[in-house]
């Protein structure tokens, strides 16, 4: 089934246009995205959760990446989007009120993907969760997400800036989160 994403402008507004997903990426069309970077307290350090994509997945396959994240479809918004990924892949279930906004970033890469161009244009709104679950509890969705790992946060950014480990993580987003920590889910 295709899948239909809005356009959008350089604010992340939807223009009233639609594209499909596989067009939007060849031709480099604007459209959003959901993240959700799930957080929890350990031993006095905070750790942050990474999933490992398939190694189906057409981008970046068998790299860690965002605890949660998804294309929003056309007509629906930032918010409910963010919860349906986080239940489909993570099999967590939240209110509204639970995910803390930490903004916005416009993303622009180019690949090459089995042959084919990828010209991802993205306008993605970045989200934090306080959740303290063991990784062995999260139901994850096996088509998409190949495991998941808790890791220390500050290590996480070492081995981004260092690229210490196979990612698709953006140390500009990383840097999004610290800012909003608190106390919130403390040992």
């Amino acid at each position: 089934m295709e899948e239909y994403l809005d356009i959008v402008n350089d604010n992340g507004e939807p223009t009233g246009q639609i594209i499909d997903r596989a067009t939007a990426h060849e031709k480099g069309i604007p459209h959003r995205t959901a993240h959700v970077w799930l957080l929890r307290h350990r031993k006095g350090r905070v750790q942050i959760l990474l999933q490992k994509r398939c190694a189906t997945k057409a981008s970046y396959p068998n790299c860690y990446d965002i605890s949660s994240a998804g294309h929003i479809p056309a007509g629906v918004d930032y918010i409910p989007s963010a919860l349906r990924e986080l239940q489909e892949e993570l099999g967590v279930t939240v209110s509204p009120e639970e995910l803390i906004l930490c903004g916005d970033r416009s993303i622009t890469a180019d690949d090459v993907f089995f042959g084919k161009p990828f010209h991802d244009r993205q306008y993605s709104r970045v989200f934090l969760l306080w959740l303290d679950q063991e990784a062995s509890d999260f139901r994850i969705q096996q088509e998409e997400v190949e495991s998941v790992r808790w890791m220390d946060f500050e290590e996480c950014v070492d081995g981004v800036r260092r690229n210490t480990f196979p990612h698709c993580i953006a140390l500009e987003e990383l840097m999004m989160l610290s800012p909003h920590f608190t106390d919130e889910g403390r040992e």
